[in-house]
């Protein structure tokens, strides 16, 4: 049964913690949040795919057991800016693994795309409780993952905050009573842009995002509404929901981030400023509270919170996610997208090319969901190999 919602112990003080993907914006957010709780936090271990000075600045200041850097070309340079700290580190894919098989009592998953899967599969095979901010795991393998977590003990928290809101309203214990959740999205820098007007859009104006201060790859999903699409394939792995239970809903002040819709008619949602520190703490903390440093909600200031559905002619995206889901082909879905925003990202295609994209690629491949972890990676390969294929006739 999919369920993220089930009885969760406190976690022991201080909390040893690792961060997969500590120098991106979830890490950068975690560790502030660590930095404030006065010591409820320790770090375990750190990683990181590319940035070695940065991942070496923080070694020296958290004085983790162990560092990864992703890419094993910097392992001599994270070795030299460590030397004499007794820090360990190592560098790959195995790396990665190691880091997240490191005795720590939460790993905050945070890596960006299907790169981080292996290392957070480890996790919820060897119990750990996870803060997942890695959307990509379960779009890409949502069925073995928390299939995984349950044999293993493992605890999946959710960081998106959208999840995270239906986390703390969702009754885990009489989910029939649910009628619908519901995801808010902001609708990104393109909201009220005609299809043509987006035609033109560059990259600059893509990762603009009005509310978040997030990476370019996310920033770029919000822009397309593909976040939400990969969001609302997350919610039906997290809760025990069918797909046509989970709504979602255009916000753009971001401050509802999820509701819970009951049968008796009562709606429940959280609501917060939007700034990421408040659903990384909550995951640190669960069930228990802890104080951030964000600025608090003032409801009499905002005067008016607006809300509209989303158009789905103008942000085919969340279209192609619940196609996705239905025909068991998220590892494409995911896989095409991910090839396609970096190809955007390098001036190699327009804006609208990024949902074609995928959309080409779903059209090519078969509806067969992996059932290991092996043949999801061979899946994504496949549908990589597609979309690149299709991209470079469309950047000719």
């Amino acid at each position: 049964m999919r369920a993220v919602a089930e009885i969760i112990e406190p976690a022991l003080s201080p909390q040893s913690v690792t961060i997969l993907g500590a120098t991106g914006s979830i890490g950068k957010s975690t560790l502030d949040v660590v930095a404030g709780s006065g010591g409820k936090f320790r770090i375990e271990a750190l990683t990181a795919m590319e940035n070695v000075s940065a991942l070496a600045a923080l070694a020296r200041l958290y004085r983790p057991r162990f560092v990864a850097i992703g890419n094993p070309a910097h392992f001599a340079a994270l070795k030299d800016a460590l030397a004499g700290t007794g820090i360990r580190a190592g560098a790959g894919a195995e790396a990665l693994v190691e880091a997240a098989m490191q005795p720590a009592g939460t790993v905050v998953s945070a890596i960006v795309g299907v790169a981080g899967l292996a290392s957070t599969m480890a996790a919820a095979k060897r119990g750990a409780r996870i803060a997942l901010a890695n959307k990509e795991c379960l779009v890409a393998a949502g069925t073995l993952l928390t299939q995984a977590a349950k044999a293993g003990g493992a605890k999946l928290i959710p960081v998106d905050s959208e999840h995270n809101a239906l986390f703390q309203v969702f009754d885990a214990a009489r989910p029939e009573s649910v009628r619908q959740v519901t995801l808010t999205a902001s609708g990104g820098p393109f909201r009220t842009w005609s299809l043509e007007q987006m035609r033109s859009a560059t990259p600059e104006m893509a990762v603009k995002h009005p509310n978040w201060a997030m990476g370019a790859k996310i920033s770029v999903d919000s822009a397309t509404m593909m976040n939400k699409g990969l969001e609302l394939i997350e919610a039906f792995h997290l809760f025990p929901l069918k797909a046509e239970q989970i709504e979602v809903l255009v916000h753009p002040e971001s401050i509802v981030h999820g509701l819970v819709e009951y049968v008796d008619g009562s709606v429940l949602a959280q609501l917060s400023n939007p700034d990421m520190r408040t659903p990384i703490a909550c995951a640190l903390a669960w069930p228990e509270r802890l104080q951030a440093a964000v600025k608090r909600l003032n409801l009499a200031e905002l005067k008016t919170l607006t809300f509209e559905a989303p158009d789905v002619q103008r942000f085919s995206a969340l279209a192609l996610a619940r196609r996705a889901l239905a025909e068991g082909v998220t590892v494409a879905l995911n896989a095409a997208n991910e090839a396609a925003v970096e190809a955007f990202l390098a001036g190699r295609i327009g804006f609208l090319d990024i949902a074609k994209t995928v959309e080409a690629t779903l059209a090519k491949v078969e509806n067969a969901e992996p059932s290991t972890l092996e043949e999801v990676f061979e899946a994504d390969a496949q549908a990589r190999a597609i979309a690149q294929s299709l991209l470079k006739r469309v950047a000719a």
